[in-house]
């Protein structure tokens, strides 16, 4: 994983430079919040924390982080045009996916300090869905940075 975000950013580092800002925080940062997001709620679930109300605080917060960067990307996205220019594919997986997954992140975290059954399962499918998404979108920009050298 880290060895793909970092040739997604090498590659990519040309793209994104000065005003796009936007852009970057979007088609590039986000992998890092992504992968980020996925080690984090594995070192909770791996730390010996003796409360289900601890461990579901972690994860509630890491999925609160995720939500509040995506708010921050969708606000810079706007001011700069950038939403209107993307298109459905990417509107899916650079935006509607990851924020769907740091919801329910979240809501596994409230799941685990309340000890349902189907909060462990649950947060497994959502860091599933995180590295789907990031793996994607790293691969993505990569390949859209490369076809795109000559521009």
């Amino acid at each position: 994983m880290i060895g793909l975000l970092f040739v997604a950013a090498s590659v990519a580092s040309n793209r994104f430079r000065g005003s796009r800002s936007a852009a970057l925080r979007m088609f590039l940062s986000a992998s890092v919040v992504h992968f980020g997001s996925i080690l984090g709620v594995s070192l909770i679930l791996a730390a010996p924390l003796r409360l289900w109300t601890v461990c579901g605080g972690f994860v509630v917060a890491a999925g609160v982080f995720g939500v509040g960067y995506y708010g921050l990307t969708w606000r810079d996205a706007m001011t700069d045009g950038l939403s209107r220019r993307i298109d459905r594919e990417d509107t899916i997986w650079y935006a509607i996916l990851p924020l769907l997954a740091y919801v329910l992140e979240a809501a596994c975290g409230i799941g685990l300090a309340l000890r349902l059954a189907a909060a462990l399962p649950a947060l497994a499918l959502t860091v599933g869905i995180l590295l789907i998404v990031a793996l994607h979108n790293a691969w993505d920009i990569t390949i859209w940075s490369i076809s795109r050298a000559d521009d």
